[in-house]
């Protein structure tokens, strides 16, 4: 018997439809850890390092104020479907050649980022929409050059020399947006579900402002297919992190995708806003693509994700960096 695929077409009923009313009562919360570092590829330049925790609550009952800030958008709307994620997180970004003391002036400045964000996520007919809210600093208040120290002492002899001229200290603001259609083509091969999830959006802030656009495809088994993308550090391919799998049994998830972003800010590589700062020549225009598999066993998932980014400055390379992220149903 030859396996076939069926596919979604016009006549089917939307995302939000298809839901099983089971799940969409149920309330179901994660914690995840990120960690993405380019160790994990086999190498160590530019973007070295990122932590994120993130806490995602299914069933989220939204404060009055935050839906009348909410309410003013045509494009996000609150309902009993409306989700909430929050997050903390830390990169680290530096040069290529971290032995230097005077880093090379052509070359990615140092610089670190602690933040967090708040984030509303809400299921509409065929589409999901996202509305995130970062604040955090740039600079020595992040506390990249300690971090990197105390990391390197364990897993690299060099030292990195050249943080006295990383970026200066710089409170960070940026909200984004996302609409992503999570079954734009969807459908049975064999004993296993694929779909496909093209999505667009934008980023406004001091930090980074650009406009994507992108596509994740996922193949699961049919029985478990109430699976979302693993989560990831931003600018990055979307994810929740979301699983719905019974405590006992074992899931997988393989995936892959793509994106490219139209950069109009990134501080981390145009310096500071109102200071002297070390500066390079960004790329307008820049593309990620990744690939990677799950694995779930009851309320554990497991992901490793490998992204390709192209270059993000003249003179720069692309680079290729690996993603670690532990989910737990709580």
């Amino acid at each position: 018997m030859h396996a076939h695929a069926v596919f979604a077409n016009e006549n089917e009923p939307t995302f939000e439809e298809k839901i099983p009313q089971e799940l969409k009562e149920k309330r179901e919360r994660f914690f995840t850890a990120i960690f993405e570092n380019d160790l994990f590829a086999g190498q160590d330049a530019n973007y070295t390092n990122g932590v994120l925790f993130t806490y995602y609550d299914t069933d989220f009952d939204v404060p009055h104020s935050v839906r009348e800030f909410v309410d003013f958008s045509k494009f996000f709307h609150i309902d009993e479907l409306t989700s909430v994620a929050y997050s903390l997180g830390h990169n680290l970004y530096t040069p290529k050649d971290i032995t230097l003391k005077t880093p090379d002036p052509k070359d990615r400045p140092y610089a670190a980022f602690l933040y967090g964000t708040i984030g509303l996520s809400t299921i509409s007919g065929d589409h999901i929409n996202n509305l995130d809210l970062t604040l955090g600093l740039v600079g020595p208040s992040a506390l990249g050059e300690p971090i990197q120290e105390e990391v390197h002492s364990f897993v690299d002899t060099r030292d990195p020399a050249g943080w006295d001229h990383q970026l200066k200290d710089e409170p960070a603001l940026m909200l984004s947006y996302q609409r992503r259609w999570p079954e734009k083509y969807a459908g049975n091969i064999g004993p296993f579900y694929f779909r496909t999830a093209p999505y667009w959006g934008a980023t406004l802030g001091n930090v980074y402002t650009y406009g994507a656009l992108g596509s994740t495809f996922q193949l699961t088994p049919q029985k478990y297919k109430w699976q979302a993308m693993p989560l990831r550090v931003k600018p990055s391919i979307p994810g929740t992190g979301y699983f719905n799998v019974p405590d006992h049994a074992f899931a997988w998830s393989a995936f892959a995708g793509f994106e490219g972003r139209a950069v109009a800010r990134n501080l981390f590589l145009d310096g500071n806003s109102y200071q002297d700062s070390p500066s390079v020549s960004k790329k307008t225009y820049v593309g990620d693509a990744n690939v990677g598999l799950s694995l779930i066993f009851g309320r554990v998932r497991t992901s490793f994700t490998i992204n390709w980014r192209s270059r993000e400055f003249d003179g720069g390379a692309s680079a290729t960096f690996g993603a670690l992220s532990v989910g737990y149903r709580l």
